[in-house]
């Protein structure tokens, strides 16, 4: 196994805690930054076992550290800046033995961009994930069929964010290509499932998520 792979296995093994996995899921899955009080609140632990849990998570490169005043005060008297927490930009995967579909997909995006099949992908997405839908249970919720597909949704209001990208390298090297497909992929998600068909998703990229977000068009 290559230093680069021992690294990744050695990243995830520290989730291996069950506590850090829980502040890891809880430090991903909220939009923006999260501060060591939240955090232990969530965990239901204490303040000082939260921070040594999300120092262990920032060493291991699963999480990244930023300060920030709380209060939005700035000058004299405003205090020092809090110990922030977000999700680090770089991704991990294991595979025994190993594997590199990441390679395949590349390729294929590149072929796929080159031959102009933008439509024809569309398309493909659309229909398989409308299926997926139609297979689902009667009740399927919209937002938790996008929460099992790892977009981590949460409301800002009356719109749903999705607060992950699940094909995030692909993006960053296909933007058009790949945000296009994702969008026509959940619009099809959407026409599959019975509570789906009041949603409206449109293109609406947040700065570390994903490029869709969702709107109720009705009540349902």
């Amino acid at each position: 196994m290559s230093s680069s792979e021992d690294c990744d296995l050695d990243a995830l093994v520290v989730l291996g805690d069950p506590v850090r996995r829980g502040l890891y899921r809880h430090v991903t899955g909220t939009p923006g930054e999260v501060g060591r009080d939240a955090a232990a609140e969530a965990a239901g632990i204490s303040r000082s076992l939260a921070a040594f849990h999300l120092d262990k998570l920032v060493e291991a490169g699963l999480l990244e550290v930023c300060f920030r005043r709380l209060s939005g005060r700035s000058g004299p008297g405003a205090g020092r800046p809090s110990k922030m927490y977000r999700r680090a930009e770089g991704e991990r995967a294991v595979s025994v033995p190993p594997r590199s579909y990441d390679t395949v997909s590349r390729l294929l995006a590149e072929v796929v961009e080159r031959a102009g099949l933008d439509g024809e992908l569309q398309a493909a997405a659309k229909a398989a994930w409308e299926a997926e839908g139609g297979a689902a249970d009667s009740g399927a919720d919209p937002v938790e069929a996008l929460r099992e597909r790892g977009y981590e949704p949460f409301w800002d209001g009356g719109t749903l964010r999705l607060n992950n990208c699940p094909f995030h390298a692909l993006a960053d090297q296909f933007p058009a290509l790949v945000c296009g497909m994702n969008l026509a992929g959940i619009k099809g998600l959407l026409e599959g499932l019975p509570e789906g068909r009041s949603w409206r998703a449109a293109m609406d990229p947040l700065p570390r998520g994903c490029c869709v977000s969702l709107e109720v068009t009705e009540d349902i």
